[in-house]
């Protein structure tokens, strides 16, 4: 594999942004986000130049790595800190740095009344190093690393208003479920080697030609869990919800470009595992299937716009996740929508942002209505990035989300039909839940208080809004287009016999097509010719009820293993308590008991100190006598 000694100054570049805001402090604050800035779009110029020089080789050159130094030597065991430059990673290279940096000059106007903007950069910086170091890695250790990264980054950045309880509780609720996902991973690691020999994921691609399935499937399932844990998967969706308390750039870069998508990155890395692990994979598909379901539902629910767009990235992840389940039919598909995913959430979660701007950070969505007068840039960007994600053709989302649908229903069997089902489920409820939100925000009459002055946003704000919507219309079609980024991928990836096509493309997507009309229609009767309450009604459904609960996920957590936990210390901390310290105080008391009555015959008397020592010289020459006779 050919050499790049260029790679480093993707990372490098970032990197020195974050140290040289933290470490200059209050100095930077004037320019400090210029230099941030700058640093994500010199990151992003490096990704175009290593697109164009990747561009310029065959297919089987096109991976370069660079060797930093030895980080691990240890007998015959070896760890390189190597980066990897290939066909997957520059696409997520282009995606982190490319949307990283129009957050940026987002951030720029949005979080201009803040105080501490330059540490916020700071972090904004630091998150794009980790990711990339995430991606650019050439073995699981190294990935580990920059997994560790983007858990601190996001803990920073979501508890970057850390003033107000609520928002420290959500990083913290985030840090500790993500720990899970890294045990996890590392679970995964200290297998691979056992039984392998190898971390990287070229030894362990070629030895997982000769490993038994056994131990195939234990690191898969164990990278299942690290996935679940960091794209917010069923069982440990929760956290995501909460997560919106940071600011709402924060939640575009954690959802469109970075941490959520890290799961997909490492099953789709790790296609070999899963090749060779069956049942893995299947786990795989049902913990998408459950995610893209659950995260509709809960999506239904919510008044806020934030958490709305929030648990729609679970539904969205979801359908990424049960597409990388499919094999190497779905590998492609599920990194087409995480890449078309990456342009219209970014620029819904941004288009959130402008109208928070224009009412007072205002999130209840009964609080809006009639704002596309008010904010016409906005409700255009927003509504392009709707179309797409609710799969109307030609925009983005349709090619994308339709290529995993139709994979699913030809599956075959009643796994065909199951997911087929499930998927055009999915599609039907997102068209709602989303044709709500749009209805509430923009299109319906106006609910906000008289002392609301809603405006559209700065130049600053509204330029990447509208960039990134150019990017939910055109980018499915350009992947597409002559199974372009199928085949870009194909060399990564080994192919399992023919593909069955069981129904033809356009019968699927006139079926996907029917499900969003429906939808679409459902939705549109419910909101936008009916009367919208500004206050959430209380007599509703246990199901309405249930849904508002995020599916009772918190709740069961907190039953299964929150409580037990906490009972499971509290004994342990009782059984020290009265074991283990209480053993230790006994001897100490003893000690001290002896101490106080050796005391008392400290008198000060000489005749006493004699008649003492004549009676010890007595015992002692009497137990002499004894032992020698």
């Amino acid at each position: 594999m050919a050499t790049n000694n260029g790679l480093v100054y993707l990372i490098a570049l970032p990197l020195f942004g974050a140290l040289a805001l933290l470490l200059l402090g209050r100095k930077a604050d004037k320019w400090g986000h210029l230099l941030a800035t700058a640093m994500s779009a010199g990151s992003f110029a490096v990704g175009l130049i290593q697109l164009s020089q990747m561009l310029d080789r065959e297919a089987e050159l096109r991976p370069v790595t660079q060797k930093l130094f030895t980080w691990i030597s240890v007998g015959s065991f070896n760890v390189d800190a190597s980066l990897l430059l290939d066909q997957l990673s520059i696409c997520f290279v282009l995606l982190i740095t490319g949307v990283g940096t129009l957050i940026h000059i987002y951030s720029i106007s949005y979080m201009s009344h803040d105080k501490d903007r330059r540490r916020f950069f700071a972090y904004l910086n630091l998150f794009i190093a980790a990711m990339l170091l995430l991606v650019l890695g050439d073995s699981y250790l190294n990935l580990y690393v920059g997994w560790e990264g983007v858990g601190l980054a996001s803990y920073l950045l979501i508890g970057f208003w850390n003033q107000k309880p609520a928002y420290a509780t959500a990083s913290k609720k985030a840090f500790v479920m993500n720990r899970i996902g890294d045990m996890g991973l590392s679970f995964a690691i200290m297998i691979a080697f056992a039984t392998l020999g190898t971390v990287s994921f070229s030894g362990v691609k070629e030895q997982s030609h000769h490993a038994s399935e056994a131990a195939m499937t234990a690191i898969g399932v164990m990278l299942l869990v690290a996935a679940v844990g960091k794209s917010a998967q069923f069982p440990l969706q929760a956290w995501l919800g909460d997560a919106m308390a940071g600011p709402t750039p924060v939640s575009a870069l954690i959802h469109a470009a970075t941490m959520v998508t890290a799961g997909v990155y490492l099953i789709v890395r790790s296609n070999f595992v899963f090749d060779a692990a069956p049942t893995a994979q299947l786990l795989v598909v049902i913990v998408g299937a459950i995610t893209l379901l659950f995260g509709a539902i809960i999506g239904m629910a919510k008044d806020d716009i934030k958490k709305a767009l929030a648990a729609s990235t679970m539904s969205q992840i979801g359908y990424m996740i049960l597409a990388s389940g499919l094999g190497p039919a779905g590998y492609a598909f599920a990194i087409m929508h995480l890449l078309t995913h990456g342009f219209f959430k970014a620029g819904m979660f941004l288009g959130a942002g402008s109208v928070m701007h224009g009412m007072n950070d205002e999130v209840n969505m009964r609080k809006y209505g009639g704002l596309r007068k008010f904010m016409p840039i906005t409700f255009v960007t927003f509504g392009l990035g709707y179309l797409a994600i609710i799969g109307v053709p030609p925009f983005a989302g349709f090619y994308s989300k339709d290529m995993i649908i139709e994979t699913a229903l030809n599956a075959g069997g009643a796994k065909g039909i199951i997911l087929g089902s499930v998927t055009l489920l999915g599609a039907a409820i997102t068209a709602f839940y989303m044709t709500r939100v749009m209805i509430l925000t923009f299109t319906s009459p106006k609910r906000w208080d008289d002392n609301q002055h809603p405006h559209e946003s700065p130049a600053l704000m509204w330029a990447p809004m509208v960039i990134l919507s150019i990017g939910s219309v055109i980018s499915g079609y350009l992947l597409y287009r002559g199974k372009a980024f199928k085949h870009w991928l194909e060399p990564l990836f080994e192919e399992h016999g023919e593909h069955t096509e069981l129904l033809p493309p356009i019968v699927v997507s006139g079926l996907a097509l029917t499900m969003v009309a429906i939808g679409v229609a459902i939705a549109v009767i419910k909101y936008q010719l009916s009367e919208i309450d500004n206050v959430a009604p209380e007599k509703v459904s246990i199901f309405t009820r249930i849904a508002r609960r995020d599916l009772l996920q918190d709740d069961v957590n907190e039953a299964l293993f929150m409580r037990p936990g906490q009972a499971l210390t509290s004994a342990l901390v009782k059984i020290d308590g009265s074991v283990v310290d209480g053993a230790v105080r006994g001897v100490g008391k003893m000690a001290l008991g002896s101490g106080s009555a050796l005391r008392e015959t400290q008198t000060g008397f000489v005749r006493s100190y004699a008649v003492l020592i004549l009676i010890g010289a007595a015992a002692l020459i009497a137990a002499i006598w004894v032992v020698t006779t």
